[in-house]
């Protein structure tokens, strides 16, 4: 098949852990990767935001990433991307009119939905959908803090209404497909988000530490990934201040990474600001350490030199970095919100808490440092079921039998259409098919 996988604002060769480079940006990546592994032909269509950027870039057989003008070429946040959205549907029209037609085309968060409406009604191409998170849900949990436009909501209900298939990550989007825009359970596909088993893998913790610099005998809990608020990246710190450190310990370090520059700058990610201010307040300024961003093979050293990897944010619509963290083999402790509470398994794969209660965090981080072998078993459990469950290629196979199905269904539609718009004299006539009992066949 050929697809279309849209993505206005998560390029598949974004740097993650940016402002907005994060699970998206994987997420395209691979899945295009993975699709084209399987012989088929992908485009990614993302918004051209740095001038010098190529029309078209391939990444590797079968890839190309195709940068669409729509608004200025430069970085504009997501939050403000919708008035441009009309200008990206035109350019994607114009380009597609002008190449090998598509037999999908699958729209990633919903402004890309849009324009992928656009494409189904104006070339009849079916669309898939994944919004990877929802207006609604978002504005439960960040309420003002939200800045998308009061429109969204509306908007992604329009578009689940219309699309062909919508993909659900999890069972919590699932239902809150059902709830929020009453999408029917038989118009949903559920497909997870995976991860790379080659990129991400198990080793030898110390020789990890020693490639990075750190202790080999300190208690090291990472915290991986975007630097935003609702992350819940200060209900880390103020867990690991709990941590007893009168009892004979371990000593203990929280490793923070990620943030717009290699160098921790306050002024490119003000996050780090707040952060460092809640770490003087819980007095372990000294024991909080934030790396700056590091870039995706530098991943690896991180996750394998972390004793436990901690992700507890106030809403999660999936959560890579979980699956990463055990492809490595490290337990994961995170909140029970979003796909977190599918992936990780709760005892076996490391610990579920809730949301914003660093008292229970705490518990869970002393029960790992005191009892090592937990964790290395945790972290064999951990590499076991993203094995199972959650590789890209799996990933690639589910979407790809959707595609077919859905294209199917429009041709079938499209072909009983053309039929009753023919004079009846020149419909074809139903032919008679003798059974097989009667041909003497055995049934």
């Amino acid at each position: 098949m050929r697809i279309a996988l849209i993505s206005e604002h998560a390029s598949p060769l974004a740097s993650q852990g940016s402002v907005d480079a994060g699970g998206q940006n994987v997420y395209v990546l691979h899945v295009a990767q993975a699709l084209a592994r399987r012989g088929h032909h992908v485009d990614v269509l993302t918004r051209r935001d740095q001038r010098s950027l190529p029309t078209a870039v391939d990444m590797r057989p079968g890839v190309r990433v195709l940068h669409i003008d729509a608004g200025p070429a430069e970085f504009v946040p997501k939050e403000q991307l919708l008035p441009h959205m009309q200008a990206f549907g035109t350019e994607t029209l114009r380009l597609m009119r002008a190449s090998h037609p598509y037999d999908v085309v699958h729209g990633n968060f919903f402004m890309s939905g849009l324009v992928g409406l656009r494409v189904q009604r104006r070339l009849n191409v079916p669309l898939v959908q994944t919004f990877h998170a929802l207006g609604a849900v978002r504005r439960l949990h960040q309420k003002e803090a939200d800045k998308f436009p009061a429109d969204r909501i509306e908007l992604e209900c329009r578009i689940a209404r219309e699309a062909d298939c919508v993909i659900a990550e999890c069972p919590q989007d699932a239902a809150d497909l059902m709830r929020h825009c009453g999408v029917p359970a038989h118009r949903i596909a559920q497909v997870p988000c995976g991860v790379d088993l080659d990129e991400f893998t198990p080793g030898d913790r110390l020789a990890a530490r020693r490639r990075l610099g750190l202790p080999e005998d300190e208690f090291i809990v990472l915290q991986l990934g975007r630097l935003v608020p609702r992350k819940g990246i200060d209900n880390v710190i103020r867990a690991v201040g709990r941590l007893d450190n009168t009892s004979g310990g371990r000593p203990w370090r929280l490793l923070v990474v990620g943030g717009e520059a290699r160098e921790p700058d306050e002024a490119l990610t003000p996050e780090i600001g707040r952060l460092r201010a809640v770490a003087r307040e819980a007095g372990v300024a000294g024991q909080v350490t934030f790396t700056g961003r590091r870039d995706r093979h530098e991943l690896r050293d991180y996750y394998q030199a972390a004793d436990v990897f901690v992700t507890t944010p106030w809403y999660e619509p999936f959560g890579i970095t979980p699956l990463e963290a055990m492809a490595c083999g490290t337990p994961v402790i995170g909140s029970a919100v979003g796909g977190i509470q599918h992936t990780v398994v709760d005892g076996l794969t490391g610990y579920l808490v809730p949301p914003n209660d660093p008292e229970v965090l705490a518990q869970r981080l002393e029960d790992l440092r005191w009892l090592p072998d937990l964790g290395r078993l945790m972290g064999r459990g951990g590499r076991a079921r993203v094995g199972r469950e959650f590789t890209w290629d799996g990933v690639a196979a589910k979407l790809a039998r959707v595609y077919a199905q859905v294209a199917e269904r429009r041709r079938s539609r499209v072909a009983a259409t053309t039929l009753r718009l023919l004079p009846p004299k020149l419909r074809p006539q139903p032919s008679v098919v003798m059974p097989l009992r009667t041909l003497g066949a055995k049934v």
